[in-house]
């Protein structure tokens, strides 16, 4: 039967984080149901309120971020400090992504924080970590995607080094720190105790290579910039078709054998130089044309319906315009969902990719104006009335 509340309903999130890496991972936390209470800066707010694109004067760029959040402002300075320790006192989680040693600076890390609340689990996600001589270096997703080694690989061959084209990064923090909570949340229910977890950008992507990171550890050759060929696997690759391109991921001898004869080339299973996968990657610049000989007469929908009737993994290479149109992206798995925004009005944002059988995840509410849960998050948890969050307001402590 399924709920109406969502896998991580009863747990209290405290969201100092701004951008991306942070906001992504507690967006994946308030989707599944966790109560996130976003404290931005009076006044200010989070710098992406003011990142392209807008709709109606609103940043796109927050409200897809920031949905099923709370908002209220805090400024963590004097008076402020002394009421964020009163609501860590009655959270779960403070997840932050300031450069490390700030929060101490205030007299708020995790030290302090766990004298208050002994179970609080305190998320920090930055460039290069908590610790480690590069540690006080500043971090976005580009030195991520730089000093991590992505950008090494990641390109044509004979071109520059190249960033992917979203800010994967800080991506691949967000879902690091949003796992290292959940799994500091486990640890918790056995022992008691909350933990501190940091997460790094540049480590996020280290550990994403795979691969890359082993060619170098059990050879010594350094990966180079490859394209959309893979390093373990042919043909794995994009193909020119004769309208575009599209891609084939023929992971292993069946499915080899599956394209050579779709293609109408048999004699291309037997053939010495592709007859094993590691024949195929040693021999890959030989295959390639001989596949393209093929896909070259034929559109990419021709080719992806033809090895998928075979069995054969194929995939057009769709432009975001396509995601949004598809019946099974958009349509069946709800990746695209619309929401109703206070000043932006109607729009659509990106669903939750997480799918549960008995607690599904969903977009209840859109992001927050600035502060606009003040009045509601400081009545509901320290008991303020009106007259004193306003005067609290006018004091620029809210």
């Amino acid at each position: 039967m399924t709920t109406m509340h969502g896998a991580l309903s009863g747990l209290r999130v405290l969201d100092l984080t701004r951008v991306l890496a942070g906001p992504f991972c507690t967006m994946m936390m308030a989707d599944m149901g966790a109560d996130v209470i976003k404290i931005e800066q009076p006044v200010k707010g989070d710098d992406s309120r003011r990142f392209a694109p807008f709709k109606n004067g609103e940043s796109s760029y927050y409200m897809n971020l920031n949905r099923n959040k709370r908002g209220v402002t805090l400024n963590l300075k004097g008076k402020g400090r002394e009421i964020f320790l009163e609501l860590v006192k009655r959270a779960d989680i403070v997840i932050e992504n300031y450069r490390p040693g700030t929060m101490e600076k205030l007299g708020l890390g995790y030290e302090e924080l766990k004298k208050v609340n002994p179970r609080i689990i305190y998320g920090a996600i930055s460039g290069f970590g908590h610790y480690g001589p590069f540690s006080q270096r500043p971090g976005y997703d580009i030195i991520g995607q730089a000093m991590g080694g992505l950008m090494s690989t990641t390109g044509w061959p004979g071109g520059p080094p190249t960033r992917t084209g979203t800010a994967i990064s800080d991506v691949l923090a967000g879902l690091s720190a949003c796992i290292g909570i959940l799994a500091a949340v486990q640890s918790r229910n056995v022992t008691g105790e909350g933990q501190k977890v940091d997460v790094a950008l540049v480590d996020s992507v280290v550990a994403s290579l795979e691969i890359i990171n082993q060619i170098y550890l059990s050879t010594g050759q350094i990966p180079q910039r490859i394209g959309n060929r893979y390093e373990s696997i042919y043909p794995y690759d994009s193909f020119e078709t004769k309208d575009g391109s599209c891609v084939i991921g023929a992971g292993n001898d069946k499915l080899y054998a599956i394209v050579c004869n779709v293609m109408g080339k048999p004699e291309l299973i037997s053939d010495e130089r592709f007859a094993t996968n590691p024949d195929r990657v040693r021999n890959h610049a030989l295959l390639k044309p001989l596949v393209e000989e093929w896909t070259r007469t034929v559109t990419s929908e021709e080719v992806v319906d033809a090895l998928l009737a075979a069995g054969c993994p194929a995939a057009p290479i769709n432009t975001i315009d396509k995601l949004v149109d598809c019946p099974h992206i958009a349509g069946a798995r709800e990746m695209f969902v619309d929401v109703e925004h206070p000043k932006a009005g109607k729009m659509k944002i990106t669903g939750s990719h997480i799918k549960f059988s008995d607690t599904p995840t969903a977009i209840k509410t859109p992001a927050p104006l600035l502060g606009q849960h003040s009045t509601e998050v400081y009545g509901e948890l320290l008991g303020y009335t009106d007259e004193v969050i306003e005067a609290l307001r006018k004091d620029g402590v809210m």
